[in-house]
C-alpha cells in the first residue's frame, strides 16, 4: 500500500507539513511511509493523500489536518480504509471528467526523484527521438498539431523548423516559466510536480533544432519550482542523461535555470530574451524572429512550460494520437487553472472543443453559494470577460477569439452576479498599466488615461462621453503597442463595454453600481425592525461608525463609514442592507 501527500505550493499552504507530522509519527515503526508528490489539481481539497492498495486501487482523502491525519493513520493500522475524509462522488466529478496528458504525472510522480519519473516511463521519448532525428521529430509535432500553449497558439512545428533551418552551430532552447497572470498557476503545478516532463521535452526540442543548451527563464516567486528543477537537473546530470553523447549517441546537451524578477511583459519572447541577456525586459519588433536571432544573437527557440510538457506523450505516442484529441484547429488537449467563485477550483486538463460551461459546471461544480454566474475571465489580465449567454463557446483559438478575449495561458476567474464589472475591469487595467515596460506611447500613456477614466467612473464621477472614449482608446492601443501585451492589455475593458455597458451606464447616469460594490457609490444601513440590538456590528466596525444602545436598534453614520463591510458580513440577522444609486436618496 502506497501513501501519497500534496506538497506542492498550494499544499503546503493548505497545512502539508502538519498532516506529514502526523503520518510520519504515526507510521514509524511500521511498513508504511509516506511519499511526497505534487498537486493533482484538486487544490480546492488540500492537503490530500492518495491510498492506492495493493490491488492498485486509489482512493483519495482530502481536507485534512493534523488531526484528522493521525486518526486516519491510526485506521490504517488496523488494515481498514476509513470513510471520513474520503472525497466525495462530487468532488471526484472533478477529476473524472479530465483527460490528462501535461499532467499526468503530477500528483503520481515524485518530483524529486529520477527514478520515480523513468517508472512512469520518464525519458523512453527521448530515446526514441534520438532513433527519429531532427526531421522525424518535427514531423510528429506537425501531425500532432500542437500549438504554443503561452497564448499565441503558434504552430509549434514551425517555430521548431524555423530554428532547425537557422545557421549557426550555436543554438538555444529556452522554456518560458513566467507565468504571471493574475490566477494563473499551470506552469508552476506543473514545475513543482513533474518538472523532468518539461525537462524532455526540451532536450527533444534540442534534438530536433541542433541545440545544445536548454534554459529555463522562472519567477522567482517560485522558489519550490526552482529547487526541484534543480534537483532534477543535478539527477540527471548524475545519470548521464545530461552532457555529452546522451544514452550513446553524438547528442550532447546541459540546462541552465535563470530567475526572472517578476515583470510581467517579461512573458513576451523577446523581453524576455532581453532579461535573459541581463538587459531590460523590454521588447522589440520582429523580424528577426528569435528562431534566427535570438538569446546572444543565435537561433533561439522559446516555448512555455504546457508546451513542452507535451512532447514526450506526443513522441512516444504519436502525433496522430495527439491530434484525435480536440478539434480540426485546435487539437489535444489545454490545461486551465480555474479560479473565483467556483465551487471546486484547481487545475483542469481536457480536450480541446468542450464548452466554458462543462468545466465551470460540468467538472468544478459550479459557483459557489449557490450564486448566478455572471461572467468568465479568460485569458489572464490582457484577456476578455465572456458572459453568462455565452458560455457555450466552444474552447479553441478561434472561437474564443471571437469572443473578444483570449485562449490565454489557461487562467480562468470566474465571477458571479456579486462582481462589478467595472470594477473588474479597472483591476485588470491596474495591473496592466503599472506592468508596461513603458516603452511605446500608445502602452505607457494610453493604458495610463484608460485607467484614469474608469477610477472615475467607479468613483462616481463619470461623464456620459467617457464610454465612447474609453473604446476609442482601446481600440487605438491594440493596433499601436509595440508587443502582445499592449496589444490586448485593453481587452477587458472593450469586452467589459460590450458585453456590460449597461453597468457602465449605471455606474454613470445613475451613480449606482448594480453589483453594490463600488464604496464610492454604496452606502450601508441598518434596518430597525430587523435588527435585534447585539451590539457585534459595532464591536466590529474599526472606524467607530455604528452606534446605540444594547438591545436597541443600531444606526450607521455614513459620513464615518470606510465600506470596509464588516458590519454586513458579521450580522446575523439580515438586518444591514447595502444601498446605490437613488436607493441612497
Amino acid at each position: 500500500m502506497r501513501f501519497l501527500l500534496g506538497y506542492g505550493s498550494c499544499g503546503i499552504a493548505s497545512g502539508a507539513d502538519s498532516v506529514l507530522k502526523s503520518l510520519e509519527s504515526a507510521f514509524s515503526g511500521t511498513e508504511y511511509f509516506v511519499e511526497k508528490v505534487g498537486c493533482n489539481g484538486l487544490c480546492f481539497a488540500e492537503p490530500i493523500v492518495e491510498v492506492i492498495t495493493d490491488d492498485n486501487e486509489s482512493i483519495l482523502y482530502g481536507r485534512l489536518n493534523g488531526e484528522s491525519a493521525s486518526k486516519f493513520a491510526e485506521a490504517i493500522k488496523k488494515g481498514e480504509l476509513p470513510l471520513e475524509n474520503r472525497l466525495s462522488d462530487e468532488d471526484m466529478r472533478f477529476l473524472n471528467g479530465q483527460k490528462r496528458v501535461v499532467l499526468s504525472g503530477c500528483g503520481k510522480v515524485n518530483p524529486e526523484s529520477i527514478d520515480s519519473y523513468i517508472s512512469f516511463g520518464g525519458y523512453s521519448a527521448l530515446k526514441k527521438a534520438l532513433e527519429l532525428g531532427s526531421e522525424g521529430i518535427i514531423e510528429e509535432i506537425k501531425k500532432s498539431g500542437l500549438r504554443g500553449r503561452g497564448g499565441a497558439g503558434f504552430p509549434t512545428y514551425i517555430k521548431w523548423q524555423s530554428a532547425k533551418n537557422s545557421q549557426g552551430e550555436e543554438k538555444y532552447i529556452v522554456c518560458n516559466a513566467d507565468e504571471g497572470d493574475p490566477g494563473a498557476f499551470m506552469d508552476r503545478a506543473v514545475l513543482e510536480g513533474d518538472p523532468h516532463r518539461v525537462l524532455e521535452g526540451m532536450m527533444i526540442s534540442g534534438v530536433a533544432v541542433g541545440a545544445k543548451t536548454g534554459i529555463i527563464y522562472v519567477r522567482a516567486e517560485y522558489p519550490l519550482a526552482v529547487k526541484r528543477l534543480n534537483k532534477a537537473i543535478e539527477e540527471m546530470r548524475e545519470r548521464k542523461i545530461l552532457g555529452e553523447n546522451i544514452f550513446g549517441s553524438n547528442f550532447s546537451f546541459d540546462f541552465y535555470i535563470m530567475m526572472g524578477a517578476g515583470a510581467f511583459v517579461c512573458g513576451e519572447e523577446t523581453a524576455l530574451l532581453a532579461s535573459l541577456g541581463g538587459n531590460r525586459g523590454m521588447p522589440v519588433t520582429k523580424p528577426p524572429f528569435p528562431a534566427q536571432k535570438g538569446f546572444r544573437g543565435k537561433p533561439t527557440n522559446i516555448n512555455n512550460v504546457e508546451t513542452f510538457a507535451n512532447v514526450s506523450w506526443i513522441i512516444e505516442n504519436g502525433g496522430e494520437a495527439f491530434a484525435e484529441m480536440g478539434t480540426e484547429g485546435s487539437k489535444g488537449t489545454k490545461v486551465f487553472a480555474l479560479a473565483g467563485r467556483v465551487s471546486r477550483g484547481g487545475l483542469v486538463e481536457v480536450p480541446m472543443g468542450l464548452t466554458i460551461n462543462d468545466i465551470v459546471f460540468g467538472i468544478c461544480g459550479g459557483i459557489k453559494d449557490g450564486a448566478d454566474i455572471k461572467a468568465v475571465q479568460m485569458g489572464g489580465p490582457s484577456g476578455g470577460c465572456i458572459p453568462k449567454n455565452m458560455l457555450d463557446t466552444v474552447i479553441d483559438y478561434e472561437s474564443i477569439a471571437k469572443t473578444g478575449a483570449i485562449m490565454g495561458s489557461g487562467g480562468m476567474i470566474v465571477m458571479d452576479e456579486n462582481t462589478c464589472m467595472v470594477d473588474m475591469a479597472k483591476f485588470f487595467m491596474d495591473f496592466t498599466s503599472k506592468e508596461s515596460c513603458g516603452k511605446c506611447v500608445p502602452c505607457r500613456i494610453g493604458t495610463t488615461r484608460m485607467l484614469e477614466i474608469l477610477q472615475r467612473i467607479v468613483d462616481g464621477n463619470g461623464e456620459e462621453e467617457d464610454i465612447d472614449t474609453i473604446v476609442q482608446l482601446g481600440e487605438s492601443i491594440k493596433t499601436g503597442a509595440l508587443c502582445g501585451l499592449g496589444n490586448s492589455a485593453p481587452n477587458p475593458v472593450l469586452t467589459t463595454v460590450k458585453y456590460f455597458r449597461d453597468e457602465y451606464e449605471a455606474h454613470i447616469k445613475d451613480k449606482a453600481c448594480p453589483a453594490k460594490k463600488c464604496t464610492a457609490l454604496i452606502e450601508y444601513r441598518i434596518i430597525e425592525d430587523k435588527c435585534k440590538g447585539c451590539s457585534l456590528c459595532s464591536k466590529r466596525c474599526p472606524v467607530d461608525a455604528i452606534s446605540g444602545v444594547v438591545k436597541s436598534p443600531f444606526s450607521i453614520d455614513s459620513d464615518k463609514c470606510v465600506r470596509c463591510s464588516q458590519c454586513f458580513d458579521s450580522c446575523k440577522f439580515g438586518a444591514i442592507e447595502i444601498v446605490s444609486g437613488k436607493e441612497r436618496e
